[in-house]
Parts: C-alpha cells; structure tokens; sequence
C-alpha cells in the first residue's frame, strides 16, 4: 500500500460507502454508523450467526443459478460477460423469495445443525425502508465475482514504490524473509475477517465497514475504538499524500537542471492540499470503478519507468537533501543488514525497523475487506480472490524491491519514482503519482471525514444528519478544516519515509495484523461456546436459550480449538510488540532528522 491506490473506488458501481438500501431510496448516509439495535432490544452474536447460516444457503443456490444461465465457459461467453453488470445474477434471482418477503409471507430459516424451520416474516421499518426491500436490494447489489475482487483487492493493497528502500534497509536477505512472512501473515488476517464475514454477515443485519466486525463481537465501545483509529489512519494517510505530491510537484517545478529552488516546499503542498478539498466537496462518487482500472495500469507505468531508469544511476541529490548520504561512495547491496553509514533508514536495529516499517505499510489495505466482501455474489468464493491477489503482490513486491536495489544500492530512494535521475522520466512518474494520488487522496478524506462526523459531531455534539440541508453545510464547511489539519500535520514532519513508517506501526500494521487477531480471538471463542444440542434461538421471539453464561462459557469456547485460540493470541501479542517497536523506530529516526537538520519544518527548502 505504499503507493496508496486508489482502491476505494473500485466497487464496481459507485461510492464504498453505499449501502444496498440506497436502491430503495435509502441514502447512505442513512446507514454509515448504523448500530444494530431495535429501540426496545439488543441483537446478539448468536442471532447474527443465525441469519448469516441462512444468508450463505441463499447465496449457494444463487451461485449454483448463476453458474447454470451463465453457460459453459467457453471464449465467447467470457467476451459477452465482460460487457454485463449483473443483470445475469438479477435474473435468476428467485422471485419467490422476494414476492414472499414483499407480502410478509413465509421464509424458510436454518438452525446452526443446517435443519430449517419455517416461521412468519413481518415488514419492519430501517430507515424507510422494509426488511423485504432491503433484502431484496441487497442480493440485487451483490454481483461481484471473485476474478473481479482479486482484481480490486489487487487495486487496494499494490504499492511496490517503496520495496526498494525497505530492501536498502534490511539487505536481499533479511528483506525477501520479511516480505515473504508479513505477507502469509497479511493473507492469514484477511482469511480471518473472511471467515466472520461469512459467520455474520446476513441479508437482515449486512456488514459495510470493519467497525460492524468489532460490534457484533466486542459491543459498541470496540467499535467507536476501531472507527476513531480508522478516522486517525485515513487523516494521516492523506498527510502523507500531501507530502508526497508535494515533493512530486516540487521535483518538477525545478526543471531538468535541478539548480533551481522552483515553487517553494510549503506552496507545492498547498497547491495539493488546495485541489483536495475543492474535489473532497463531492459527497457521494458515484459509477467510478473505470478509475481503479486506471490506477492499475498507473501502478504498472511507474513500475516500467523506474526499471528502465535505473540505468541512468540513483537521484543522488535527493538522497543527500533527504537523508544526508553525499554522494560519491561506489554502489553497494548487501545480503544481510547493511553497516552504518550505508542504511539511509537509520543504523543497525533503527535503520532495519524503519524498513520493516515500509515492507508493513506494503500490505495495508484489510480495512476495505468488509466493503469488498459485500459486493460479492458468493462471499465463500474470497479465498480464492485473496489467494491469488497477495501470490501476485508479493511477485511484485519482491521482483521489483530486489531489482532496482541491485541497481542504486545505498542510494535507493523512497517513493521510488523520485529517486528517478532523469528529469523527463521523473516529471511522467511524479504527474502519474499526482493524479492517482489526488483521487485516493479525496476519497480517504472523504471517508474520513465521515466517521468523525458521524462517530463524534453527530453521535456526541448532535449535529444533524448528513442528508439534511444544515448537515450539508457543515461538511462544505468542515472539509477545508480535515484537510488544513492534515496540512499542518504533512508540513511539520516533510520526511516521507519515517512517516510512512509511523503510520504503518501505528495504524497499517494495527488494521491488517493486530485488530483482526484480536476479532479471531472473540469470535472463535463465541462461536465454539454455542452448545448446539441444547440451544436454540427463536425468531418468533427474537430470544437465544443460553445454558449458561461468563467465565465458564468463555471457557468452553476456548477449549474448544485450544491450540488455534493459543495461536491466535500468540499472533495479537506479536502484532503489538511490531507496533511498539515500528512506533519506536519511526519517532526516533524523526527525532534524529530534526537534530541534524536534514527535515525542515514549515519551509521553503524542499527535503529532496
């Protein structure tokens, strides 16, 4: 994810933050936030887990109707299905389902055994809208395939720019082992939130963010703590863009010679922080998925033109102005750690950190898994998006890392593009960096800017809804605000990689490898403590016959898969440990480029 794509775009049909019920006039700004609750009850794990068995039977036979009209998979039908969007899914479709829904009829549910029971379906209000609505909207938007989410999975995580600064920081060696593990364990995580989508996503109570994961498990205080550090990540990750297109637009403003200051540092990101809230006026992005096709083939270009550069030799001056290597030493690539002087990250422990930093900020991208998850036909198909998406990822990763390391050694730069010497090559990769990253960057504001406002404008100073006139006003108003303070925060520490890195401990690292241990543990617990004999939950009453409760509950659960429990909390511990240690090398690298005077604050020098 060091790129930062722009993958949020990618949902095949509009805004990320949609919800299904936006097809029966139910805005999303209705539903972002929701908590799943009736005035008069609290819904609990075991229901959620009793619908979603219902939900993932629907969705089998839906696929298996799917298969069947599609037809065999020969050329032609491949060509033709590229040019539909859904309509096939749309049309086979049971009927029944929804005309019974519709009528408050009957519907068939199951038990966590697989039997089934028929009992009365009623018409309850959400938002507007009736639970047969929703359920029938919802299956209407759930077309993605699994080829399609390998390929937005791809779009999301795919960042390869700064592979071959973290190889310069740890060495061939140490950097394949890193990138190799972190990966796994990345493809771990996501086959974790797979499997709870799966266990409680349902047509009746449907999960649109990672915060709905932590609420069905942890209850709503794990959530508002999961959607603020989600707020804090997204509000970071648009500092770093505007420090990094601010250097791309400082690099060209110098002209091929270089000698020039060109547009002072502090202006560059200005223009960018400018543009950004201008665009982050756009309240809903609708039909924008051609954009992420973009991004791909963006991410490609950059990748070719840093490898044909290299021949050109490393942008020395950039190095020397960013990190304070001069120049004039020969080439060098190490298999192990590199000695002092030649790691431009730090010396030794430091300096390997902060490139462990960067090889975690690589794989980022498990907080849109939610999102992408329910724009599946068939969720159980994830797997085989994840699988295939993080195979290619780490060719990626490792193929391009290894590669232009052996060709500017100590002298690697991150973002790669501008460590490019020639400035034709460099000017085509900084402006490619400037539109992809300008995008991403309105869409993680805007996202953002959502969750503050519903988590604490909203929920704690009662502000009014998004939707409303009033609610319209203050997001024009708030918007330059989110990206001021993003400003400030950018223009205060211009040293892309050490913030990089303080923002993949903190918060990349957090997201795809720390929170989802944590919701392993609680869910497998949860979900082993059942005792299907014995307990039963009644939709008639909405009840659930506990046979027992607290410590002897938990207890039983874990004992259940006492090994995969162990593991799992081995892992959370693990995850903690890399943050603290990610967070200490990045505060200490930042601390020593203020005392050398190598990263200025606030200035017109820029740091490259």
């Amino acid at each position: 994810m060091t790129g930062i794509p722009p993958a949020n775009l990618a949902l095949d049909g509009g805004d990320p933050r949609k919800s299904s019920l936006q097809a029966e006039n139910v805005t999303a700004d209705d539903v972002v936030g929701r908590i799943e609750h009736s005035k008069d009850r609290v819904v609990s794990f075991e229901e959620y887990m009793y619908y979603a068995a219902i939900t993932r039977a629907e969705e089998e036979e839906a696929n298996a109707r799917f298969i069947a009209a599609r037809g065999p998979r020969t050329i032609k039908n491949i060509i033709k299905g590229r040019f539909v969007k859904g309509p096939i899914e749309q049309a086979v479709s049971t009927p029944q389902t929804a005309e019974s829904l519709s009528a408050g009829g009957t519907e068939e549910k199951g038990h966590h055994d697989g039997t089934l029971q028929t009992t009365e379906k009623t018409s309850t209000n959400n938002y507007g809208a009736t639970e047969a609505q929703r359920h029938t909207a919802d299956r209407a938007l759930r077309t993605a395939s699994w080829g399609t989410i390998f390929y937005l999975i791809t779009t999301d995580i795919l960042g390869p720019t700064g592979a071959p600064w973290a190889f310069a920081q740890l060495g061939y060696g140490p950097g394949v082992a890193l990138y190799t593990v972190f990966g796994a364990m990345s493809y771990y995580s996501g086959w974790i939130l797979w499997k709870v989508f799966c266990g409680l996503d349902s047509n009746q109570f449907p999960i649109r963010g990672y915060g709905d994961f932590f609420f069905r498990i942890f209850g709503s205080g794990a959530r508002h703590f999961v959607n603020v550090a989600q707020a804090l990540q997204l509000l970071l990750t648009v500092s770093v863009l505007i420090l990094s297109n601010g250097q791309s637009i400082s690099q060209i403003s110098r002209g091929s010679s270089g000698d020039s200051m060109g547009i002072c540092f502090v202006a560059c990101m200005l223009i960018f922080m400018a543009a950004g809230f201008i665009l982050g006026q756009i309240r809903t992005l609708q039909r924008l998925g051609w954009l992420a096709n973009a991004s791909v083939w963006m991410t490609v270009a950059l990748i070719l033109m840093c490898m044909v550069s290299v021949k050109y030799g490393p942008n020395y001056a950039a190095v020397e102005t960013s990190f304070g290597l001069a120049p004039g030493m020969p080439i060098q690539t190490f298999a192990g750690t590199p000695p002092p002087g030649l790691a431009t990250g730090g010396e030794g422990f430091i300096g390997s950190l902060n490139g462990l930093n960067v090889a975690v900020y690589a794989y980022g991208g498990a907080l849109l898994f939610a999102a992408l998850l329910a724009e599946m036909r068939h969720p159980m198909d994830f797997w085989k998006s994840l699988l295939v998406a993080e195979i290619f990822i780490y060719s990626m990763y490792i193929f391009f890392g290894i590669f232009v390391y052996s060709y500017q050694g100590q002298y690697t730069y991150n973002p790669s593009v501008q460590g490019i010497a020639v400035y034709g090559i460099q000017t085509a990769g900084n402006l490619l960096s400037l539109i992809s990253n300008l995008i991403a960057a309105v869409l993680y504001s805007n996202i953002g800017l959502k969750v503050v406002y519903i988590e604490v404008f909203h929920e704690l100073l009662k502000f009014p809804d998004l939707t409303t006139k009033m609610g319209k006003i203050w997001w024009a108003a708030l918007i330059p605000v989110y990206w001021a303070i993003a400003f400030i925060i950018a223009a205060s520490v211009p040293q892309f990689s050490y913030i990089v890195g303080l923002v993949g401990a903190l918060f990349i690292l957090s997201f795809t490898y720390t929170f989802p241990a944590w919701l392993a543990v609680g869910y497998w617990i949860r979900k082993e403590a059942i005792v299907e004999a014995e307990e039963r939950f009644d939709p008639a009453t909405n009840t659930y016959s506990y046979v027992d409760h607290g410590w002897k509950r938990w207890r039983r659960g874990f004992m259940k898969k006492p090994f995969f429990n162990s593991f799992n909390i081995f892992y959370f511990l693990g995850a903690l440990v890399t943050c603290a240690l990610g967070c200490y090398s990045s505060i200490e690298s930042l601390r020593q480029a203020f005392e050398s005077n190598i990263a200025t604050s606030l200035s017109c020098t820029p740091p490259l």
